[in-house]
């Protein structure tokens, strides 16, 4: 479907592609991914043709038809489902011509349009948009009422649609909730063309995409499967890459060493010389560098707070009109990790600024620790930075009482390098504002850490960053996002906004994707049509038993795994290099560092197996008494 040969391309004073090569194979649903900046969103634009390489081919066939969600959708009088139906170009036309056609040219007319379908043409529009969060009442809304967020949903509709030939996607699930990250990930499942997106969620790479395409260094490499095979695949490689650089520079470095000795003697300069030319034709190779990622900062308190951190009792909030939420019976306490869903409108956001403090109670009673300090990030502190500040201007108004020194040192901890702390906010990626917000709102060492919508800009291996330092936190979190994967290894529990109030949700991220698709179908079924059974709702809170505490002891199951992961990986290493025969007769004095480094690797091993077994039996026995 595409073929990429040879691509070069230069801008801003720095290469993006250098001879990249690449062919997509026909509907394939592919995942572009690569660090911040490397040049995804670039390649889209090579793709459309806004931009020229500076060599290269970029193909596909001349039939094709290419779709992309490049802005939000102009706010006009048209209806809401109208302007999606308009995005069938070729069903609008024919509708169009039909209304002045020659009787001779009707029957052509009506042949192909139920040829493409068109009479299913408004349910399926209706299940899209349902599926994005629009409701019935919606559809027959002009366009001028929806906000901008909404509108960007229209766009994405309306490519989904339009079932382009190619559809290229960036950050789709940015302007999503949850509930449209689910649906949007079941629906590029089912794509029937070829689709590229570029996402930094890894459900959504796992679970809707059959190719990762990675873009490193300028050039493009496929991988058969999903993120998770992309990752083993990509670390076998380097090892592999890696092996045989070591291998060649031993090769060259013996070589070497035998041009220096006998270059210059008479009866040894023949193999020299032939020595010489045998180095020459040795490949280059170059050290593979994997980039650098800065951890989070999210120090935990310095002294737990007595539970219940927080008691809600019957509460109500709003904006000074009717409450938004009502009837809210909740506790919160220290080691509580609360995923909160719900659709966007819902109040998610309403429920984190009362717990905040930035919203007061209208009705009922919040029982809360005097002591109790709260980190709140939210997604419009970005946008709300202002464009002329520094890094450092920022940190001086948070901590006037460091030296400059002292504030320089604290940016270089959060992972914003010595180049940029003077650089203004405008300048900065949309990553590293939000790593300096998220670094900043937890300094004070919260006992509640609250995070809306915290990846937004963070690439993948920065959203690994961000969960290992939520694992490490040791107070309580409140999280709203998009991103499943996070919230699946981050929440404990989950809470639902919907129908004006918050209560637990008594199931997991599964249980609750199958309750948002069913519900979607079953909104975009027109009153007209048959009715069917209403999807069936999560169990009211009554039935939930008493909940054990099984944060901490997930958390230390968690770590003893990756640590018994990486012992394991340490005494294959070491077994693999004594394989080597030549090693115990050209080098000795390594073969036995190495059965030195084996012993006490193999020691690592087995005190990291038995506190893994000893971890994970004391979380199953909690999950069962659960």
């Amino acid at each position: 479907m595409l073929q990429i040969y040879e691509l070069t391309f230069d801008a801003w004073g720095r290469r993006f592609f250098d001879r990249a090569t690449v062919t997509l194979p026909k509907d394939a649903k592919v995942g572009l991914v690569g660090r911040n900046g490397v040049g995804k969103s670039t390649l889209f634009r090579l793709i459309k043709g806004e931009f020229t390489p500076g060599s290269g081919e970029i193909g596909m066939p001349k039939a094709a038809r290419m779709g992309s969600v490049d802005q939000e959708h102009p706010a006009t009088p048209v209806t809401l489902l109208d302007t999606v139906l308009e995005a069938d170009v070729e069903r609008a036309a024919l509708l169009s011509e039909l209304e002045t056609a020659a009787p001779e040219r009707m029957g052509d007319i009506y042949a192909r349009l139920a040829e493409i379908g068109a009479d299913r043409a408004p349910s399926r529009a209706a299940e899209i948009l349902a599926g994005l969060g629009f409701s019935n009442a919606d559809l027959a809304r002009p366009m001028a009422e929806f906000s901008g967020g909404w509108r960007m949903r229209v766009a994405l509709a309306a490519s989904l649609f339009a079932e382009p030939d190619l559809l290229l996607l960036d950050e789709p699930t940015n302007y999503l909730d949850l509930e449209g990250a689910l649906w949007l990930e079941s629906r590029l499942k089912k794509y029937p063309h070829t689709a590229i997106v570029i996402s930094h969620d890894r459900e959504l790479l796992n679970n809707s995409v059959d190719h990762i395409l990675h873009l490193n260094e300028g050039k493009l490499d496929l991988y058969v499967g999903g993120y998770d095979s992309f990752e083993q695949q990509r670390a076998e490689k380097l090892r592999l890459a890696e092996a045989m650089r070591v291998k060649i520079e031993a090769q060259r470095a013996h070589m070497q060493s035998f041009v220096d000795r006998f270059r210059y003697k008479a009866s040894k300069a023949r193999q020299a010389q032939s020595r010489l030319k045998m180095i020459a034709r040795l490949p280059p190779v170059t050290q593979t560098i994997e980039g650098h990622v800065a951890p989070f900062r999210l120090p935990s308190p310095e002294r737990p707070l007595p539970p219940p951190l927080i008691r809600l009792e019957d509460g109500a909030v709003g904006y000074g009109g009717p409450p938004i939420l009502r009837k809210l019976d909740l506790r919160l306490d220290i080691d509580d990790r609360i995923g909160l869903l719900g659709v966007n409108g819902a109040g998610k956001s309403t429920f984190a600024k009362l717990i905040a403090g930035a919203l007061p109670l209208q009705a009922g009673e919040m029982k809360r620790d005097k002591r109790l300090q709260v980190g709140w990030f939210h997604q419009h502190q970005i946008e709300a930075l202002d464009p002329m500040d520094t890094p450092l201007d920022i940190i001086q108004r948070a901590r006037p009482l460091l030296t400059e020194p002292q504030r320089r040192s604290q940016l270089a901890s959060f992972g914003i390098g010595h180049g940029k702390m003077q650089t203004k906010v405008a300048d900065l990626s949309g990553g590293e504002r939000a790593r300096l917000l998220l670094n900043l709102v937890a300094m004070d060492r919260p006992h509640l850490l609250i995070l809306d919508e915290p990846t937004n800009h963070l690439d993948i291996d920065s959203r690994r960053a961000l969960l290992d330092a939520l694992n490490d936190y040791e107070g309580a979190v409140i999280l709203i996002t998009h991103d499943r994967s996070l919230m699946e290894l981050v929440a404990d529990r989950l809470w639902l906004a919907a129908d004006g109030t918050i209560t637990p949700f008594d199931g997991d991220l599964e249980d609750y994707a199958r309750f948002v698709i069913e519900r979607a179908k079953a909104a975009a079924r027109g009153p007209s049509q048959v009715k069917a059974p209403e999807p069936e709702p999560p169990p009211k809170p009554a039935e939930r038993k008493a909940k054990v505490p099984t944060g901490p002891a997930r958390r230390r199951a968690e770590a003893a795994e990756a640590a018994l992961a990486r012992a394991t990986e340490a005494v294959k290493a070491i077994d693999a290099a004594l394989l080597d025969p030549d090693i115990f007769t050209k080098d000795p004095a390594k073969a036995a560092e190495l059965g030195r480094r084996r012993e006490k690797a193999q020691a690592a091993l087995d005190a990291a197996e038995a506190e893994w077994l000893e971890a994970v039996e004391a979380y199953e026995a909690l999950k069962a008494d659960a």
